[in-house]
């Protein structure tokens, strides 16, 4: 189905032509001015140097050509070149009653479809998720659920950082509290225990004391990078470790992203990139792209036109170890190998954006990835506490997001102690509730760009806030539960009637932008598109509800209407607020 100002234009377009001018300039868009007018073209302006006329001659001629269109319900030309345009309420109404039987009402499916991953976790093993990773899970969880809703092929992966020097400080950490357990013993040959030597508390506890430890003892550093060299080249009981310190970590995380609702497809790890990584050096060096800097071997990735410096990328560092920067190549050839993927988007913190693009660079260059394939960096902004400093608890630590989200559950559970529902359903519907207040809070700001988590903003039940959407979704479900009380069944083929009033108006403008939306969000990676349009459309629903007698509406034809338009409504915001990752209630 196409979208409304595609079908705008189209007619627009063909005036433009008629009246003799070219149709390439009849481009249409949502009016900077509503209260004039509905949608706008600006086309005669950009054509005065070409056809050396007035703008406003010109435009006077488009509009004289669509004045007698049925679309519209007023078009005017307006100094020194607009055309204004208001549609009907019976085109307005038409499309409506389009969208309630196109399927994903009206969202038309990508005509090519693509193979994309998408890198949105990053969390390290053997340390628990804190408010620092919020930003890429849920940002990157909407853009999948997007890509997922426009027809293409889309693989998350977690990626979780499981090879770095935390494996190594942990294993020496065990080995000097217990010593005797059988992971140190060389000689030993038989099966290591199931179970782990350890919980995921244990884990929060020894991590941080030996990473802390190992800042002021330059010789247990030492050790721990020892250990962690064994482990990497294969020693038995590391290695047996290092699996325990995964599935340990990884139960954990499994159930924390499934609280906050991301769900990924993969859950692969730097160690998994490790078998990629000799065959991709030594093509690099095959291919005369890596020469020795320093000891080192490096990619120069520097381009004439830079502006700026770019370093070259590192390969392996003067002993021979492997950086971040070859596992996250070895990363990309293991994707090509089991994907074949058209696009790999990266949602990370925006600080790492030189990082990224030295190996983006050196990616192509070498040849590891084809020209065809998009590798696309999504740097996010920090959320920050109302300090404008990246977000802290009150003694100043790192905050865990499974606190956060109990600290925003139970804020939103204070806010509904006078609702008269049991202590169970209370419990659960802040639950989805309070998701929504730090999903939404985060989503409706653009990813770039940091914000400050307020939460009593965030929790407020007004505003452009998540409990907000929520309620104006659970007061469609109660109307529509009260229309069925009331024994009123409407026929399917009821259609919605043209607009009585400015306040369904607006409804109907509001539903028109949803395929446009959704469109956008996806090719500009940016869920906030999908935020701003739920939250004008929630906002035009409660003044439609505020200002209409609905289920009681005398007439019955209008009261159907305004039902089936109610109806439709509450779906695609269902529908909307599915792609952020969250779920309504059926009461609050």
């Amino acid at each position: 189905m196409k979208g409304i100002i595609d079908i705008l234009q189209e007619e627009v377009k063909a005036a433009f032509e008629q009246a003799g001018y070219d149709g390439k300039y009849a481009k249409v868009t949502l009016s900077n001015r509503p209260d004039l007018c509905q949608y706008q073209c600006n086309g005669a302006l950009a054509m005065a140097k070409e056809y050396h006329k007035a703008p406003i001659q010109m435009a006077e001629q488009v509009v004289t050509v669509l004045q007698e269109s049925k679309t519209f319900q007023e078009i005017t030309a307006q100094a020194p070149g607009f055309i204004n345009m208001t549609v009907s309420d019976a085109f307005l109404a038409d499309y409506m009653n389009a969208m309630r039987k196109a399927e994903r009402y009206g969202v038309e499916q990508s005509e090519h479809e693509e193979t994309i991953v998408i890198d949105y976790g990053g969390a390290n093993v053997a340390k628990p998720l804190h408010v620092g990773h919020l930003r890429s899970a849920i940002i990157g969880e909407s853009i999948k659920r997007t890509a997922k809703y426009l027809g293409h092929k889309v693989i998350g992966d977690a990626h979780l950082g499981d090879w770095g020097l935390q494996i190594g400080l942990i294993i020496t950490e065990l080995k000097h509290r217990q010593p005797d357990l059988v992971y140190f013993d060389e000689n030993f040959d038989g099966e290591y225990p199931a179970e782990a030597p350890f919980t995921m508390a244990d884990l929060e506890e020894i991590y941080p004391y030996a990473n802390k430890y190992s800042k002021e003892n330059e010789e247990y550093k030492e050790e721990a990078q020892e250990a962690t060299a064994q482990m990497q080249a294969g020693r038995k009981g590391y290695r047996a470790l290092w699996q325990h310190i995964v599935d340990v970590s990884v139960a954990d995380l499994r159930e924390i992203y499934t609280k906050l609702g991301v769900d990924f497809d993969l859950w692969k790890k730097e160690s998994d990139a490790q078998p990629y990584i000799p065959d991709m050096v030594q093509g690099m060096k095959d291919g005369g792209y890596a020469h020795i800097d320093e000891g080192a071997l490096v990619v120069d990735v520097k381009e004439e036109t830079d502006t700026k410096e770019i370093p070259p990328c590192m390969i392996l560092k003067s002993n021979g170890a492997t950086l971040y920067n070859t596992t996250d190549l070895a990363t990309i050839v293991e994707r090509r190998k089991l994907f074949d993927p058209t696009r790999i988007v990266y949602v990370v913190d925006k600080r790492q954006a030189l990082y990224f693009e030295q190996v983006f660079r050196c990616a192509k260059k070498t040849k590891i990835i084809g020209e065809d394939v998009d590798l696309v960096f999504l740097g996010f902004g920090t959320m920050n506490g109302k300090d404008g400093k990246p977000f802290k608890t009150r003694d100043g630590g790192v905050l865990r997001l499974e606190h956060l989200l109990q600290d925003v559950t139970e804020k939103v559970s204070e806010k509904m102690a006078d609702r008269d529902m049991d202590e169970k359903t209370r419990a659960e519907v802040a639950a989805k509730v309070g998701l929504a207040a730090i999903k939404y809070g985060d989503l409706s700001n653009q990813a770039s760009k940091d914000y400050v988590f307020d939460m009593e903003r965030f929790t407020s039940f007004e505003g452009n806030t998540g409990p907000y959407i929520m309620y104006t979704i659970v007061r469609i479900k109660s109307l529509l539960a009260k229309v069925a009380d009331m024994g009123i069944a409407v026929a399917e083929e009821t259609v919605i009637l043209p607009a009585q009033n400015k306040s369904v108006t607006d409804v109907m403008l509001s539903l028109s932008k949803w395929g446009e939306t959704v469109q956008a969000a996806y090719a500009e990676l940016a869920p906030h598109k999908i935020c701003q349009f739920i939250y004008e459309l929630s906002d035009a629903f409660n003044k439609f509800y505020h200002d209409n007698k609905i289920a009681t509406n005398p007439e019955e034809t209008v009261r159907d209407s305004y039902i089936k338009l109610s109806m439709l409504v509450g779906n695609v915001l269902e529908v909307a607020v599915e792609l952020l990752g969250l779920e309504a209630p059926d009461r609050m």
